[in-house]
Protein backbone atom coordinates (compact mmCIF):
# COMPACT_ATOMS: atom_id res chain seq x y z
CA UNK A 1 0.00 0.00 0.00
CA UNK A 2 1.52 3.39 -1.49
CA UNK A 3 1.32 6.62 1.16
CA UNK A 4 -1.70 8.06 -0.94
CA UNK A 5 -3.38 4.49 -0.93
CA UNK A 6 -2.94 4.67 3.19
CA UNK A 7 -4.34 8.16 3.28
CA UNK A 8 -7.85 7.39 1.10
CA UNK A 9 -7.84 4.04 3.39
CA UNK A 10 -7.65 6.14 6.38
CA UNK A 11 -10.36 8.66 5.10
CA UNK A 12 -12.89 5.66 4.36
CA UNK A 13 -12.13 4.38 7.95
CA UNK A 14 -12.91 8.16 9.36
CA UNK A 15 -15.74 8.22 7.45
CA UNK A 16 -17.16 5.28 8.83
CA UNK A 17 -16.47 5.66 12.58
CA UNK A 18 -18.22 9.07 12.31
CA UNK A 19 -21.43 7.86 10.16
CA UNK A 20 -21.59 4.49 11.62
CA UNK A 21 -19.76 4.77 15.12
CA UNK A 22 -21.38 7.90 16.13
CA UNK A 23 -24.61 6.86 15.42
CA UNK A 24 -27.55 8.13 17.71
CA UNK A 25 -31.24 9.03 17.51
CA UNK A 26 -30.08 12.64 18.56
CA UNK A 27 -27.52 13.00 16.02
CA UNK A 28 -29.69 11.53 13.15
CA UNK A 29 -32.40 14.10 14.10
CA UNK A 30 -30.28 17.28 14.23
CA UNK A 31 -27.59 16.53 11.92
CA UNK A 32 -29.79 16.64 8.80
CA UNK A 33 -31.01 19.87 10.28
CA UNK A 34 -27.73 21.91 10.51
CA UNK A 35 -26.61 21.19 7.23
CA UNK A 36 -29.89 22.41 5.56
CA UNK A 37 -29.30 26.30 4.34
CA UNK A 38 -32.91 27.35 5.63
CA UNK A 39 -31.66 26.51 9.30
CA UNK A 40 -29.50 29.54 9.59
CA UNK A 41 -31.56 32.11 7.96
CA UNK A 42 -31.83 33.83 11.76
CA UNK A 43 -28.74 33.70 11.93
CA UNK A 44 -27.78 35.64 8.65
CA UNK A 45 -30.61 37.91 9.77
CA UNK A 46 -28.47 38.50 12.96
CA UNK A 47 -25.21 39.04 11.12
CA UNK A 48 -27.38 41.71 9.37
CA UNK A 49 -27.99 43.53 11.98
CA UNK A 50 -24.80 43.65 14.06
CA UNK A 51 -22.97 44.77 10.83
CA UNK A 52 -25.68 47.90 10.46
CA UNK A 53 -24.65 48.11 14.25
CA UNK A 54 -21.58 48.28 14.03
CA UNK A 55 -20.60 49.85 10.24
CA UNK A 56 -23.78 51.78 9.63
CA UNK A 57 -23.85 53.69 6.37
CA UNK A 58 -21.59 51.51 4.54
CA UNK A 59 -22.79 48.03 6.01
CA UNK A 60 -23.89 47.30 2.33
CA UNK A 61 -20.22 46.45 1.55
CA UNK A 62 -19.83 44.48 4.25
CA UNK A 63 -22.62 42.08 3.19
CA UNK A 64 -21.32 42.79 -0.12
CA UNK A 65 -18.14 41.04 0.53
CA UNK A 66 -19.77 38.86 2.40
CA UNK A 67 -21.44 37.33 -0.51
CA UNK A 68 -18.75 37.78 -2.67
CA UNK A 69 -16.73 35.07 -0.40
CA UNK A 70 -19.27 33.06 -0.42
CA UNK A 71 -19.63 32.82 -4.52
CA UNK A 72 -15.68 32.60 -4.28
CA UNK A 73 -15.69 29.45 -1.91
CA UNK A 74 -18.65 28.06 -4.05
CA UNK A 75 -17.29 28.17 -7.01
CA UNK A 76 -13.75 27.31 -6.28
CA UNK A 77 -15.25 24.20 -4.45
CA UNK A 78 -18.34 22.91 -6.96
CA UNK A 79 -17.42 24.49 -10.05
CA UNK A 80 -13.62 24.18 -10.60
CA UNK A 81 -12.19 21.53 -8.36
CA UNK A 82 -14.88 19.08 -8.11
CA UNK A 83 -14.83 18.34 -11.44
CA UNK A 84 -11.28 17.99 -11.96
CA UNK A 85 -10.73 15.79 -9.04
CA UNK A 86 -13.93 13.29 -9.73
CA UNK A 87 -14.21 11.95 -6.29
CA UNK A 88 -16.88 9.93 -5.91
CA UNK A 89 -18.96 10.31 -3.02
CA UNK A 90 -19.22 7.97 0.02
CA UNK A 91 -22.74 7.46 -0.31
CA UNK A 92 -22.22 6.30 -4.27
CA UNK A 93 -18.81 4.55 -3.38
CA UNK A 94 -19.81 0.63 -4.46
CA UNK A 95 -17.73 -0.47 -1.27
CA UNK A 96 -18.90 1.90 1.32
CA UNK A 97 -22.57 2.27 -0.23
CA UNK A 98 -23.63 -1.25 1.75
CA UNK A 99 -22.84 0.87 4.91
CA UNK A 100 -24.49 4.19 4.71
CA UNK A 101 -27.89 4.89 6.47
CA UNK A 102 -29.81 7.53 4.09
CA UNK A 103 -30.14 10.35 6.05
CA UNK A 104 -30.15 13.11 3.71
CA UNK A 105 -30.63 12.47 -0.50
CA UNK A 106 -26.92 11.43 -1.68
CA UNK A 107 -27.13 13.44 -4.80
CA UNK A 108 -24.65 13.11 -7.86
CA UNK A 109 -22.35 15.54 -7.86
CA UNK A 110 -18.79 14.72 -7.03
CA UNK A 111 -17.34 14.89 -2.89
CA UNK A 112 -13.62 16.78 -3.21
CA UNK A 113 -13.24 19.42 -1.92
CA UNK A 114 -16.94 19.98 0.22
CA UNK A 115 -18.48 22.98 -0.61
CA UNK A 116 -20.47 23.40 2.35
CA UNK A 117 -16.90 23.41 4.42
CA UNK A 118 -15.42 26.15 2.08
CA UNK A 119 -18.92 28.09 2.46
CA UNK A 120 -19.64 27.98 5.99
CA UNK A 121 -15.54 27.94 7.25
CA UNK A 122 -15.04 31.10 4.57
CA UNK A 123 -17.97 32.58 6.05
CA UNK A 124 -17.01 32.17 9.70
CA UNK A 125 -13.25 33.52 8.98
CA UNK A 126 -14.31 36.55 7.78
CA UNK A 127 -17.06 36.85 10.34
CA UNK A 128 -14.37 36.13 13.13
CA UNK A 129 -11.71 38.92 11.65
CA UNK A 130 -14.10 41.41 10.40
CA UNK A 131 -17.31 41.67 12.87
CA UNK A 132 -15.73 39.62 15.98
CA UNK A 133 -12.88 42.11 15.91
CA UNK A 134 -15.61 44.68 17.70
CA UNK A 135 -18.12 42.00 19.26
CA UNK A 136 -15.85 39.22 21.09
CA UNK A 137 -18.12 37.30 21.80
CA UNK A 138 -18.71 36.18 18.15
CA UNK A 139 -15.45 34.50 17.63
CA UNK A 140 -16.68 30.82 19.66
CA UNK A 141 -20.11 30.77 18.43
CA UNK A 142 -18.99 31.37 14.70
CA UNK A 143 -16.61 29.01 14.75
CA UNK A 144 -18.85 26.27 16.27
CA UNK A 145 -21.20 27.12 13.73
CA UNK A 146 -19.11 26.10 10.50
CA UNK A 147 -17.71 23.00 12.99
CA UNK A 148 -20.99 21.90 13.92
CA UNK A 149 -22.18 21.96 9.97
CA UNK A 150 -18.95 20.68 8.47
CA UNK A 151 -19.56 17.64 10.55
CA UNK A 152 -22.83 17.34 9.87
CA UNK A 153 -21.68 16.89 5.91
CA UNK A 154 -19.77 13.43 7.11
CA UNK A 155 -22.37 12.22 9.45
CA UNK A 156 -25.30 12.09 7.03
CA UNK A 157 -22.91 10.37 4.55
CA UNK A 158 -22.52 12.82 1.97
CA UNK A 159 -19.02 13.18 2.41
CA UNK A 160 -15.48 11.90 3.76
CA UNK A 161 -12.86 13.73 6.47
CA UNK A 162 -10.60 14.94 3.83
CA UNK A 163 -13.39 16.86 1.63
CA UNK A 164 -13.94 18.68 4.84
CA UNK A 165 -10.38 19.38 5.23
CA UNK A 166 -9.89 20.14 1.58
CA UNK A 167 -13.13 22.77 1.68
CA UNK A 168 -11.48 24.18 4.98
CA UNK A 169 -8.30 25.27 3.70
CA UNK A 170 -10.06 26.92 0.55
CA UNK A 171 -12.51 28.86 2.98
CA UNK A 172 -10.18 29.62 5.19
CA UNK A 173 -7.58 30.88 2.59
CA UNK A 174 -10.36 33.19 0.89
CA UNK A 175 -11.90 34.15 4.31
CA UNK A 176 -8.47 35.61 5.95
CA UNK A 177 -7.96 37.54 2.08
CA UNK A 178 -11.30 38.88 2.31
CA UNK A 179 -11.27 40.01 5.41
CA UNK A 180 -7.93 41.14 5.32
CA UNK A 181 -8.78 43.52 2.12
CA UNK A 182 -12.01 44.64 3.75
CA UNK A 183 -10.58 45.43 6.74
CA UNK A 184 -7.55 47.18 5.08
CA UNK A 185 -10.03 49.52 2.30
CA UNK A 186 -12.37 50.47 5.12
CA UNK A 187 -11.18 51.45 8.42
CA UNK A 188 -10.08 54.79 8.26
CA UNK A 189 -13.72 55.32 6.37
CA UNK A 190 -15.63 54.13 9.23
CA UNK A 191 -13.63 56.64 11.90
CA UNK A 192 -14.30 59.40 9.32
CA UNK A 193 -18.53 58.53 8.60
CA UNK A 194 -18.47 57.86 12.81
CA UNK A 195 -16.86 61.40 12.81
CA UNK A 196 -19.32 63.12 11.09
CA UNK A 197 -21.97 61.69 12.76
CA UNK A 198 -20.92 62.75 15.86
Amino acid sequence: MNWWDYIIHWDQMAFLQIHVGWQNDFFDTVMPVLRNKYTWVPLYALLLFFAVKHYGKIALYWVLAYILLFALTDFTAASLLKPLIGRIRPCNHELIQPFIRQLVVCGSGFSFPSAHASNHVGMSVFIIFTLARYYKWMVLPSALWALLVVIAQVYVGVHYPLDILGGMVIGTTYGLLMSMGFNKFFPDRITKIRLQEH
